[in-house]
């Protein structure tokens, strides 16, 4: 029973890293042909330093013995050596949880900043904002017993939505606010219309929806197994609204 959950863990991690591919297409797609190889790269490129970061002190960070509730203080450089068949996948499911979150914030600012600009961002996020605040959240979660400040109140996340969703789409935000729109989106004359800027290639955008959806499935339902028919129901109805949603664009 035991090798079946790690199998199971396992493929849930293979599928949110799948999500990474959705994410490159649906945002390349929806991106100007120009720009689209520089959305494409930084896809890969922020998920391979935000696995890398976690590893050397992310994990220990958000995982690591807690400091009164608010940051973990050892298991830098994750060696699996030292660590349990189990200790290792769920390092690596919450590895690529990590990468999740920083590909949040690449969709936002996607056609606005230059490549080392968001490698700074995809380090300051995956190395100390995701997991310092993933150890409020979720840290003892590995031990069946949350000690984070957070989670000692009784906080509770529902299936990331909070630690990965929210982390992102707050950095993401701010990112914005010092960044601005897209050169030439917003006339300064404001009688003139706003110019339209769409995207080079739809079912490029569509097949990255398709990713992203079968990733949904690793994402969400491997957090929560006790609900896994109720959520995959759920998950599919609710691709297919954002599906549609998305070719009425």
């Amino acid at each position: 029973m035991e090798l079946l959950h790690l199998a199971w863990v396992m493929l849930c991690t293979v599928l949110v890293i799948l999500m990474q591919a959705g994410f490159m297409c649906l945002e390349s797609g929806l991106t100007r042909s120009k720009n689209s190889i520089n959305v494409a790269t930084k896809n890969l490129a922020d998920f391979g330093v935000s696995v890398l970061l976690f590893w050397f002190a992310g994990y220990a960070l958000m995982f690591g013995d807690s400091w009164q509730g608010w940051l973990g203080l050892n298991g830098f450089w994750f060696e699996a050596e030292q660590h349990s068949a189990k200790e290792i996948v769920f390092f690596l499911f919450q590895a690529v949880f990590c990468g999740t979150a920083v590909t949040i914030i690449s969709g936002a600012i996607a056609e606005r900043m230059r490549f080392y600009s968001y490698l700074l961002i995809t380090a300051l996020v995956s190395g100390v904002i995701y997991p310092v605040f993933g150890h409020w959240a979720w840290s003892g979660a590995n031990h069946g017993a949350l000690v984070g400040w957070l989670g000692a109140l009784g906080f509770v996340d529902f299936a990331g939505s909070t630690v990965v969703h929210s982390v992102g789409g707050w950095v993401a935000l701010a990112a914005m606010l010092v960044i601005g729109p897209r050169v030439g989106r917003f006339p300064k004359n404001h009688s003139q219309v706003v110019r339209e800027i769409p995207g080079h290639s739809i079912p490029l955008a569509i097949l990255g929806v398709w990713l992203l959806w079968i990733g949904w499935f690793g994402f969400i339902v491997g957090l929560l197994n006790n609900y896994i028919f109720i959520i995959i129901k759920h998950m599919i109805l609710y691709i297919f609204y954002f599906k549609d949603s998305v070719i009425r664009l």
